[in-house]
């Protein structure tokens, strides 16, 4: 689970939890040990605390390279899926039990991988988010509820280390160690509050997630693209981002450590095409303030694959101009907002007073606005709007955009209500 440590000096308020009730358990590695265990958790009672930790930032991808559980009667579980990618006798276990996770969109892509799969679940930082509580971190949210808290330090360590340590098993096992009792707190607060409903139409999509959606072009997210000064030195972006993205898959490392987008962005600008050329750019990367406390790794990484970054950029150079890549994509999202008032006035003003009633209702039932409903979702059908624009017509193109039924009855009637022509302005 990431979440960045508190970095503040003063000691924690609350009293910190730093080991299991029942201990450390093993880390099962072997298909036998996982079966005894998926037998515990088939006898156990009631939802079923899951959580992963990932190797981002070390490792190409963003695989499992542990998997937490814990069921009341039966116990804590910390499984490794590289010794076991196969945690299907793990997921009968569960069957149609519910997952209880913290932020699960981070988790659900890793653990399909190991198939498994949630037939419910309860997220309790969207379940935070929308009861209110102004930080959804866990060791927050364990401390709003529980009056306890949890040292986060080892939040961002490699866990693609083998042996973990036994800092950070402790660590791991904490993750699910009071999940449960924070789930039946915050289900009760939301309950109290009027928004179970709301939270679990929420849940109930999340059990379809799949991951974002994937890019067409990748690359075009490259950190820097904003400092590309042609079309041609975009051609080198795409061309060294995707030898950067082949190196780190056969190292099976984060593309970041084989070179960063500093780099990159100034290689496409530059196109150096010498070694002594390609060392020149990575000397005037590293003295930015930006990435000097990286240039060691980012000089290293010119060094050891300067062939492979010299041959991009020459292939780059024998490109002809109908070749190179646009400057920019079109998509079919809307413009940014603020370009509507002169392209659509309409659209413009009923966008504005949609939003400010949904910033009202934000506040006074203290849940993030775009909780309320997703901004593009709200964009889409604003500049767009369906034929007619009737409310059995709007709610099936939200619907059909993603937004759950609560959404669309709160959000539909606004749509209807909005007025057509910019408000009146004083002389």
């Amino acid at each position: 689970m990431s979440e960045s440590p508190d970095t503040g000096d003063e000691a924690p308020a609350y009293p910190v939890l730093t080991a299991p009730a029942d201990g450390v358990p093993d880390v099962l590695t072997d298909e036998r040990d996982l079966q005894a265990a998926a037998g515990a958790v088939a006898g156990g009672t009631g939802p079923v605390a899951v959580d992963a930790e990932r190797a981002a930032g070390y490792r190409y991808g963003n695989r499992a390279y542990l998997v937490q559980l814990r069921r009341e009667g039966a116990g804590s579980f910390l499984i490794d899926p590289i010794a076991l990618p196969d945690l299907s006798p793990m997921q009968d276990a569960i069957g149609d039990a519910e997952w209880v996770l913290h932020a699960a969109t981070q988790d659900l892509p890793c653990l399909a991988e190991v198939g498994m799969h949630p037939k419910a679940l309860f997220d309790t930082e969207l379940g935070s988010r929308l009861a209110g509580l102004p930080r959804v971190g866990l060791a927050a949210v364990i401390e709003h509820y529980l009056g306890i808290t949890l040292a986060k330090e080892h939040s961002a360590v490699d866990w693609s280390t083998r042996p973990l340590p036994e800092p950070w098993l402790t660590y791991a096992a904490l993750d699910v160690e009071v999940l449960v009792e924070v789930r039946d707190r915050l289900r009760a607060d939301l309950e109290q509050q009027g928004k179970l409903e709301w939270a679990l139409q929420d849940f109930e999509a999340l059990t379809h997630f799949t991951g974002p959606p994937q890019r067409a072009e990748p690359w075009r997210r490259t950190s820097g693209m904003h400092k590309i000064k042609n079309k041609r030195a975009i051609a080198r972006v795409r061309e060294l981002w995707l030898t950067r993205d082949r190196i780190a898959r056969d190292l099976d490392t984060a593309p970041g450590r084989v070179l960063p987008d500093a780099i990159i962005v100034e290689l496409a600008n530059r196109a150096p095409a010498t070694p002594e050329e390609l060392q020149e750019v990575g000397a005037s990367a590293r003295s930015s303030s930006r990435s000097r406390s990286r240039g060691r790794i980012a000089h290293r990484g010119l060094t050891r694959y300067q062939r492979e970054w010299l041959d991009a950029i020459a292939a780059v150079a024998a490109l002809p101009d109908k070749k190179l890549p646009p400057a920019t994509v079109r998509n079919d999202a809307p413009p940014p907002p603020r370009a509507w008032a002169d392209r659509n006035p309409q659209a413009a003003a009923r966008l504005a007073w949609v939003r400010e009633r949904l910033t009202d209702f934000s506040e006074q039932q203290h849940v993030p606005l775009e909780n309320l409903i997703t901004p593009d979702t709200l964009r889409r059908v604003l500049w767009t709007p369906p034929e007619p624009f009737v409310d059995n017509v709007i709610r099936d193109r939200l619907t059909e955009l993603g937004a759950r039924q609560w959404q669309v009855d709160l959000v539909t009637p606004l749509l209807l209500e909005a007025p057509t022509e910019p408000a009146a302005t004083d002389e």
